[in-house]
């Protein structure tokens, strides 16, 4: 997440420019000038910023130095106006804005349609995938004022994007199942040419285009979900909406992670395992792992069990059952509402595979 300054400027067509500290500091001083724009500090939730009249030509300036009298390290951001000359008995106006807050995004558009602030929504970090994450935190936000709760607009969201991927990942889950069903096929020929690899393989492109079944098409569906992960974090990391919004239970804050840990059998024992000598750490960081991780791991593990293994490598395979256990650990880390994403997303597809393993005619 960046933090440091932050502005749009620019002569002809304004940019986002970003300098975290550690450049800032390094650089010493930039000068970026520019038409209108604005230029300010951020940090993860909040921002100062001056906001000049759109139509004056300014000269933008960072600055960092160190005080020597205390060694403590001061950074500046600031423009200077064009010079003016006022005749006698003459007068000039000059009007800027100043903003300081939190980062909410419907106030930092409707600072921008007001005043004509060019890319004001920007300040929040979007991120390299800023159309899909923008586009993400806006449908949240949509169902958001409707329900008066981030964590049911997480569920409708999670319902519009399985809707909007739904040809694609049906034809994922398609070609899935008609890989499991040839799989009686290709063990029957990869016991048949286990001493030619270059036969056994022709076979197999054989089998493959005979039953008309392409591997590579089942793997979409994977593919597609991970934009849609980087996008949904960088929503629950970046946007102040997300803090401490609630959901229900035990859940007051879907951008924190599950407060809950079986480390203490989800707080019937009243003991904070990070309080722990020595091994607080591991116990109340990588070992703490919530109730809604475990409930991700259980459907990931059923999705999966749902899914044909059609790697040949028994070691892949091993792999591939020990993947839901090693996300479990590791997403257990993440902000919760990720979770109950996931979570829902992978009930939606047990419940779309199945469909598709009647339809097929599969066990």
């Amino acid at each position: 997440v960046h933090e440091g300054a932050i502005g749009v400027l620019g002569l002809d067509q304004p940019k986002l420019q970003l300098a975290s500290y550690k450049s800032w500091k390094k650089k010493g001083e930039v000068d970026w000038p520019s038409k209108g724009g604005w230029l300010g500090v951020t940090d993860k939730y909040w921002m100062t910023a001056f906001i000049p009249e759109q139509s004056e030509h300014i000269d933008a300036k960072i600055r960092a130095v160190t005080d020597s009298a205390t060694g403590v390290d001061l950074y500046e951001a600031a423009y200077l106006a064009s010079a003016r000359g006022i005749a006698p008995g003459g007068k000039i106006s000059e009007v800027s804005h100043l903003f300081a807050g939190a980062k909410t995004v419907p106030v930092l558009n409707a600072y921008k349609t007001a005043l004509g602030i060019p890319r004001f929504d920007d300040a929040v970090d979007w991120g390299i995938l800023w159309p899909l994450t923008k586009f993400t935190f806006t449908l949240l936000e949509f169902f958001y004022q409707r329900v008066g709760n981030f964590g049911i607009a997480i569920l409708m969201l999670t319902v519009v994007i399985r809707l909007a991927t739904f040809p694609l990942a049906n034809k994922g889950f398609e070609m899935g199942v008609k890989m499991k069903k040839v799989q009686p096929e290709l063990k029957a020929l990869q016991a048949k040419f286990k001493d030619d690899p270059t036969a056994q393989q022709k076979e197999m492109m054989a089998l493959y285009a005979r039953e008309k079944v392409n591997p590579v098409t089942g793997c979409l569906p994977i593919l597609f979900q991970i934009p849609v992960f980087y996008a949904l974090t960088k929503v629950f990391t970046v946007t102040i909406e997300m803090r401490h919004a609630p959901f229900f239970g035990w859940i007051h804050d879907l951008s924190a992670r599950d407060p809950t840990t079986i480390m203490n059998l989800f707080g019937l024992i009243p003991w904070d395992p990070g309080t722990a000598p020595l091994i607080g750490g591991i116990l109340g960081g990588l070992l703490h792992v919530g109730i809604w991780p475990l409930a991700y791991g259980l459907v990931t593990w059923l999705s999966q069990s749902m899914t044909p293994q059609t790697g040949i490598d028994p070691t892949q395979q091993m792999l591939f059952k020990l993947m839901p256990i090693m996300f479990t650990f590791i997403l257990a880390q993440y902000a919760v509402g990720l979770l109950i994403y996931w979570t829902w997303s992978g009930l939606i597809t047990i419940l779309q595979q199945y469909v598709m393993m009647r339809r097929f005619k599969v066990d």
